[in-house]
């Protein structure tokens, strides 16, 4: 299945950020919502202090394939 619409114009983490939680914005329950945007929230906490350049492509890959995955279910 081919990305969400922009994912391609994601290059950071911040941008990364802002593309998950506008993702959380199209599921169709609140309770999905709050559970989704908690976990995103959670994990940029987790991974603040990654400085390796290559590590963070790799986050934001798999990021933006796990959105893809959730809300192609």
């Amino acid at each position: 299945m081919a990305p969400l619409p922009n994912a391609e114009l994601v290059q950071n983490s911040l941008q990364l950020y802002r593309y998950l939680l506008r993702c959380c914005r199209q599921l169709p329950e609140e309770s999905i919502r709050q559970h989704y945007r908690h976990a995103v929230r959670q994990s940029f906490k987790v991974h603040a202090d990654e400085d390796n350049p290559e590590r963070i492509q790799q986050i934001i890959k798999r990021a933006i394939e796990d959105a893809d995955w959730v809300m192609n279910k």
